[in-house]
């Protein structure tokens, strides 16, 4: 059951909102009472936690399995930008707005976390692309990888890229074009103008 709680929670929280979901919400969806949800999680806080870890945790072991095959670092790129949009449900930044402002605690631990996953695979992604001639050899690598983690969580940031304006999946299209643009090599430019053309 509990592992029923948990899957439920994330599908709601990701598609309406960690705040706008109530434990009421998940109940009802499950078709349980309240009372067994408690039973689990005693507040509302430690499921959101709780969420926030599954989803960190899934999320992580898909990039990890991209990684394990040691594709082209920019098909790489590709496919991870795709598993992630896939595991985030509407595509939408709100979530993770109401994460940040309803339970800061949460979201600083889930940015740290982040932050160390992402880095770690960034930076063997750009040392693999340098190898290969993808990239240039004479980039910044932790550099980089701070302004390339910097620049994914800002578009999570409704007020600078409000959902009116933008969608999440063209953010994140953009954004790896314009990562990629800025460090790759002729070879590399020709292989990224190769998965631009499939995406259109």
């Amino acid at each position: 059951m509990k592992n029923d709680i948990l899957q439920k929670a994330s599908d709601m929280f990701l598609s309406l909102g960690f705040k706008s979901v109530t434990m009421d919400d998940i109940a009802n969806e499950l078709g349980i009472s309240k009372k067994t949800i408690y039973q689990h999680y005693a507040t509302k806080d430690d499921l959101v936690q709780a969420t926030t870890l599954f989803l960190f945790e899934t999320i992580s072991a898909g990039i990890d399995e991209i990684c394990a095959v040691n594709k082209n670092p920019i098909e790489e790129l590709f496919e991870i930008k795709e598993y992630v949009l896939r595991h985030l449900k509407n595509e939408s930044s709100s979530p993770f707005y109401q994460l940040q402002k309803f339970y800061p605690k949460i979201f600083s631990t889930l940015k740290c976390k982040q932050f160390d996953k992402l880095d770690s695979c960034v930076i063997q992604n750009l040392k693999r692309g340098i190898e290969l001639g993808l990239y240039r050899k004479e980039i910044d690598l932790e550099f980089i990888g701070r302004i390339y983690y910097t620049g994914l969580n800002s578009l999570k940031d409704i007020e600078i890229f409000p959902e009116t304006m933008f969608n999440m999946r063209s953010l994140q299209e953009n954004f790896l074009e314009y990562h990629l643009r800025g460090i790759t090599t002729e070879k590399g430019l020709a292989v990224l103008k190769q998965f631009i053309i499939k995406q259109e």
